[in-house]
């Protein structure tokens, strides 16, 4: 596999849609559909398909990938099923009598039949689907039979042959499943009755047959009949999947086209999708470096006429997300509001936005540093900074308890952690635990010896901590003359609120950015740094108290008695015997001395 094709994979995102393969030529050699894109096309490059050749061949032939995203797997089947039978790729199982997937049909004639069928014939009948599901379909018919008396013979009812007496009712009439229209027993006005109430349930609006079958399967549930309860409950769950309808395939049979369109800075994205008889049948995603400051109706306008002259002609209606600076003959542009077209627009938005994504991850993967440069562009956006945050550093107080405060701070370099350049601090001037006075000290200091050594300044400072501890840091620039040289930002804890100098009102940051992931990131560092060292102070304070303090104990002996018996508790609970055998009979005694004098203290 070659670095083109590893690349592409590695930037495949985890969500159902279609891939299609091409050839060294540009072809296409193989359409499939996934649940998950990324783990199906990896997985013909990862396995080794020693018991198909085919397969083997075909991954050999594969030069370039493409992939067309979708909302739900059963889009994928119907989408898959329209790109094959448009490319009929050498490599994908064809049938050879073109069927498609099934739709349900209101027949063009007199009392209509209503059936599933496979084959649409333009003879003024309407049409629904097609639909994925046979087990939805099936049930949705039995539901309508069942709900309204609609024939289910294939016989010629005109007024003719009803009045001349060529029929007679068969069974479906006997048990009243149907009115018996053969025999002129049920008018053609209350049957059309009956077949528009279906026609509605067709169009969607399905909750009457829903509604109908919880209320028999409730009835039966209390009439202790749970078998047929059970079999109308998996009719209901049937019905209720059946609600929710495809993007990729429409109930109304359009030809038409959609533009999805996104853009940045430096290009825009549009994607087109190509609809014929209510079935997207070609998806292309392609993008305008942008040269001057070109307007996006403009470039819309562009992207619309490259695809007329690359696929020769259009349909005569163009969906769009806004109006383009352009005008075709015989070509209506809508902007749609409701509707299959609206879930038609947004699905060619959401290809749009992942190629946008993907050549994002790309472009990073081959260079990191380029990652690196566009959160530091961010940072310096969002935060309206003069300078690139190149070097940012975070300050985070600890004193536990009131004990032993230090605080910390971390250094972060192109939005990385530069762990050698982290420092702690011992406060030296703070007596007890007062947040504000530590904070002016230890930003005095490390920017008082910074300059002093003449080394780099960052260009951010992050304070952790609200408008107090913001405002003592500021003291403490000010009196180095380095206030307004250096941005400086506080962020709360509480809603993660940024603070500015002299400024009452925060700055809240999308939750899902990069700019507030870093100032976390680097937050949660200096809490995490000035922690560990807190408490190794405090660990190192208990020992130095304990032993260091004993005439005679080195550091070596320290070490075997604490690896020994774990801890200064047990040291002063074991016996002299047990010392003993740890550091030998003149050590032993000069701690048990200690320890005893210590309780003698104790008691007095």
């Amino acid at each position: 596999m070659n670095d083109v094709l590893k690349n592409i994979i590695q930037n495949i995102p985890d969500k159902p849609g279609c891939y299609q393969y091409f050839d060294d030529k540009g072809s296409i050699i193989y359409v499939g559909k996934a649940k998950n894109l990324k783990k199906r096309v990896s997985s013909y490059f990862t396995k080794t398909h020693h018991d198909s050749p085919k397969t083997r061949i075909l991954v050999s032939k594969i030069k370039d990938i493409k992939y067309i995203v979708v909302d739900t797997e059963e889009d994928t089947f119907l989408l898959e099923n329209n790109l094959i039978k448009e490319y009929q790729p050498r490599y994908n199982v064809m049938l050879k009598d073109d069927k498609t997937y099934a739709s349900i049909v209101i027949r063009n004639e007199f009392f209509p039949r209503i059936i599933q069928t496979r084959n649409i014939v333009k003879d003024g009948s309407q049409y629904f689907g097609p639909y994925a599901s046979g087990g939805s379909i099936k049930a949705l018919l039995e539901t309508i039979h069942k709900l309204y008396p609609i024939r289910t013979c294939s016989l010629s009812l005109t007024p003719e042959n009803i009045k001349n007496g060529k029929f007679k009712v068969c069974l479906e009439y006997h048990i009243k499943r149907c009115l018996g229209p053969c025999e002129g027993l049920q008018s053609l006005e209350e049957y059309n009755k009956n077949v528009e109430s279906v026609r509605e349930i067709l169009k969607g609006n399905i909750n009457i047959a829903s509604k109908a079958i919880y209320e028999e399967m409730q009835n039966l549930a209390a009439d202790f009949k749970f078998e047929e309860a059970q079999k109308l409950k998996e009719k209901y769950i049937l019905i209720e999947n059946f609600k929710q309808r495809s993007t990729v395939v429409s109930s109304i049979m359009y030809n038409i086209d959609i533009f999805g369109y996104d853009e940045d800075s430096s290009a825009a994205y549009i994607n087109f999708l190509s609809v014929h008889n209510g079935s997207v049948i070609r998806a292309y995603t392609f993008e305008y470096k942008k040269k001057l400051d070109e307007q996006k109706e403009e470039l819309l306008g562009l992207a619309i006429l490259e695809m007329k002259d690359r696929f020769l002609k259009l349909a005569k209606e163009i969906v769009v997300p806004f109006f383009p600076d352009l005008i075709l003959q015989d070509t209506e542009f809508t902007i749609p509001q409701r509707g299959d077209k609206l879930k038609l627009l947004k699905l060619s938005i959401q290809n749009v936005k992942q190629y946008k994504i993907d050549k994002l991850k790309k472009a990073e993967s081959l260079n990191p540093e380029q990652r690196s440069i566009r959160i530091v562009k961010g940072i310096q956006n969002d935060l309206h900074l003069k300078e690139l945050p190149i070097h940012i550093e975070c300050f985070d107080n600890s004193n536990i308890q009131g004990t032993n405060p230090v605080s910390a701070c971390v250094v972060f370099k192109m939005a990385k952690p530069s762990k050698q350049d982290y420092r702690h601090f011992m406060v030296k001037t703070v007596e007890g635990p007062d947040d504000f006075s530590t904070m002016k000290e230890v930003v005095y200091r490390r920017y008082h010896r910074l300059k002093e050594e003449k080394a780099p300044l960052p260009q951010l400072i992050v304070i952790d901590g609200g408008k107090g501890q913001l405002s003592a840091a500021c003291e403490s620039l000010k009196e180095l003359e380095l206030y307004g040289k250096i941005a400086i930002v506080g962020i709360a804890k509480r809603l993660e609120e940024i603070y500015y100098p002299e400024d009452s009102i925060p700055l809240y940051l999308d939750k899902n950015s990069d700019t507030l992931k870093v100032i976390q990131h680097l937050r949660d560092e200096a809490h995490r740094f000035g922690i560990t060292f807190h408490r190794n102070l405090r660990s190192k304070g208990q020992i130095v108290s304990e032993l260091d303090s004993i005439k005679g104990i080195g550091e070596e002996t320290k070490k075997m008695l604490l690896k020994h018996f774990k801890s200064i508790k047990r040291i002063k609970s074991s016996t002299s015997e047990e010392i003993e055998e740890v550091v030998g009979k003149h050590k032993a005694k000069l701690i048990g001395e200690h320890f005893n004098k210590d309780k003698k203290d104790t008691d007095i």
